[in-house]
């Protein structure tokens, strides 16, 4: 059950703030950025009142994915405090590496090596928002989808398999092992029962 602070309510306004002064949306269903947070968030609180584990779900994207002008760490850290930043920090993609194949890689390294266990909560709860919202865009778009991705349906699905596979070594909660399993199971039916299926 969430607890409905002040500073988690903070978090919500910046994290709607800078995803929109971005101009971001979400790449299949076109809505604002900040639906995709918020349930990060949500999932997360199933399995933790941690208000800092909360508030990083709320951020998770901004350092990787905002203009530092707009926000950076140092107001995440005058905002939110030192271990909301480690927490968000854990969980942001190295910028210096190009490539997709070697950010992934690199991602996924960190996560199972050097990652906190909050960040890797995090992270489980992002990638089980992120299926939901590729499965519903599936279903209307079909491999279509695919093309607002910067990975293909292949490499998408080889990434959701890996995160599982670093998370069920980590100590995070089964229930979010369980649920990202059984949403990938559901993106594999959908992709094999389609013409192009991989």
């Amino acid at each position: 059950m969430i607890n409905y602070t002040e500073k988690l309510d903070k978090a919500i306004r910046v994290a709607a703030w800078a995803h929109e002064q971005q101009g971001q949306h979400r790449k299949g269903s076109g809505l604002p950025y900040i639906v995709h947070p918020f349930g990060t968030m949500v999932i997360a609180s199933n399995v933790t009142n941690d208000e800092d584990i909360l508030i990083a779900c709320l951020l998770h994207d901004i350092l990787e994915d905002v203009d530092e002008k707009i926000y950076n760490k140092q107001k995440m850290n005058n905002d939110f405090g030192e271990r909301v930043v480690s927490i968000v920090d854990g969980v942001t993609k190295d910028s210096s590496i190009k490539d997709w194949q070697g950010r992934a890689d690199a991602y996924l390294l960190h996560l199972e090596k050097k990652a906190s266990d909050e960040s890797v909560v995090v992270s489980a709860a992002d990638k089980i928002h992120n299926l939901l919202s590729i499965i519903d865009d599936y279903k209307l778009l079909g491999d279509e989808l695919w093309s607002r991705f910067n990975a293909g349906k292949k490499q998408q699905l080889w990434w959701y398999r890996s995160i599982l596979g670093v998370i069920t070594k980590r100590n995070v909660p089964s229930k979010l092992s369980l649920e990202l399993k059984n949403l990938i199971l559901q993106l594999e039916s959908l992709i094999n029962g389609s013409p192009q299926g991989v």
